[in-house]
């Protein structure tokens, strides 16, 4: 939760105002002390407080005169308790014992640097129920002055509730403007993982007139240019390989034609592995698009792989082990593309393995999730760096592509496509490690199930 509201550019920005804010109610309140603190406001303000003191003082006189302080409460609304040696007397009769208050001196009311008035001699204050005491020393008497109103009780909200209450609201209308604001961020995330994965047909919707719908529209005019760059290229490319099998054909027909068999000889496998490359590039193509069809059939998996040997691999058997976990295996696959996968990964193998000793294990297996096929070697195996280029088109782990370990890179990027085509994906398993062990996991959405017994 907090990772994903870390990475929120709403939550950020919010966190900008909220700082914001807290710098403006600190600086405001900054300003207003340094204003207060200045020693004209100080000397202005102290000034008056002692003059009303001394006329509240005068007025009431020494001894206190109960008239007095009955005409001030009469003309100003306060309640006034005045306790000396002879008198005990209060405006209200629900006005608090003094001993129950707790009078003292007030920071507002100091010599030091930050309070708001200078210090004024002879005055304490007290503070309960929202009602303010000022308590004044007149020779033996105290005479409390309080606002306002004993009788007047406050029901409105405290000033603090209101600031926070009202806080918490901007806050909260804070939140949801950024949140409409940055909603558009949410669709363009979605559309651009969709282009991302090569839904290049796919726009993204609802564009706002605003900085972040020119984005919007960047991004869709982007999917445009590159579905159109790849369907370019994807065309020139099928023609190239289509215009090159005719060449091709005209050079096996020449072949036959040489007298020496030593030059026919040589010449037979570099034309072979034209026409291968030609054939893969071509197979490429049609796998690579968007809607490949595949002529799904149930195909035994074991006797797909034995007739593959059979017919490829019929030299090097005794090199070739295949072990199924799960015996009469069926799944709805295309089997010419699952044969083609196979294949690769075979040959791979086997152009990787020691020339004396090396051993190929293909096995099958199958639970309710996933069919898994395995093609593992005991070769040199491969890096993690070298695993990261699996799929792409002519990579090879050996850069020297001599022809004992040669190839075009043309397998796996095959196989790669074959697995993905069929909703599975193709990866090494165990890379620094030796040998190499490739797993293709193709979901078992697709019909899979055992051969009933007969």
């Amino acid at each position: 939760m907090l990772r994903r509201l870390s990475r929120s550019l709403s939550f950020r920005l919010l966190i900008i105002f909220v700082v914001l804010a807290l710098m403006f109610v600190y600086g405001t309140f900054a300003a207003l002390r340094w204003v207060y603190n200045s020693d004209e406001i100080r000397g202005l303000i102290s000034g008056h407080l002692s003059l009303h003191v001394h006329y509240v003082k005068e007025d009431i006189g020494s001894p206190p005169r109960i008239d007095r302080a009955i005409a001030i409460t009469e003309s100003v609304p306060v309640d006034i308790r005045i306790l000396g040696p002879d008198v005990d007397w209060a405006s209200d009769e629900t006005f608090p014992e003094l001993d129950t208050l707790s009078f003292g001196t007030s920071p507002r009311f100091s010599d030091d640097a930050d309070a708001w008035v200078d210090e004024l001699q002879g005055l304490e204050f007290a503070i309960e129920d929202r009602h303010r005491y000022l308590k004044i020393r007149q020779g033996d008497y105290d005479i409390v002055v309080v606002s306002p109103r004993i009788s007047d009780k406050s029901s409105g909200p405290d000033v603090i509730s209101i600031i926070v209450g009202l806080g918490l609201l901007y806050l909260m209308l804070a939140y949801a403007a950024v949140n409409w604001l940055f909603k558009p961020i949410r669709a363009i995330r979605a559309g651009a993982a969709h282009i991302g994965q090569g839904n290049f047909d796919h726009r993204i919707r609802n564009i706002r007139q605003d900085q972040l719908g020119d984005l919007a529209a960047d991004i869709n005019q982007l999917a445009d240019d590159v579905e159109h760059m790849l369907d370019a290229k994807r065309a020139l490319l099928l023609g190239i390989s289509h215009e090159l099998r005719t060449p091709l054909s005209r050079m096996r027909l020449l072949l036959e034609f040489i007298d020496e068999d030593a030059d026919r000889e040589s010449l037979r496998p570099e034309i072979a592995e034209m026409e291968k490359i030609v054939v893969a590039l071509l197979e490429a193509e049609r796998l690579s698009t968007r809607h490949v069809t595949l002529n799904r059939s149930l195909v035994c998996i074991e006797g797909l792989v034995d007739g593959l040997l059979n017919d490829y691999f019929d030299r090097d058997r005794d090199r070739i082990a295949v072990i199924s976990k799960s015996p009469g295996l069926q799944a709805n696959v295309d089997e010419a593309r699952i044969t083609l996968m196979i294949k690769n990964l075979i040959a791979n193998a086997l152009r990787y393995v020691p020339a004396s000793g090396g051993k190929v294990e293909v096995s099958i297996d199958a639970n309710d999730e996933v069919v898994a096929l395995r093609v593992c070697d005991n070769g040199p195996g491969m890096s993690k760096d070298q695993a990261q280029h699996i799929g792409q088109p002519f990579y090879r782990g050996d850069p020297s592509r001599t022809r004992d370990t040669g190839g075009t890179g043309l397998g796996l990027y095959l196989a790669t496509l074959v697995a993905k085509a069929h909703g599975g994906s193709l990866q090494l398993i165990n890379p620094d490690q030796d040998g190499a062990c490739f797993e293709c996991r193709i979901p078992n959405g697709f019909n899979i199930r055992p051969e009933p017994s007969r």
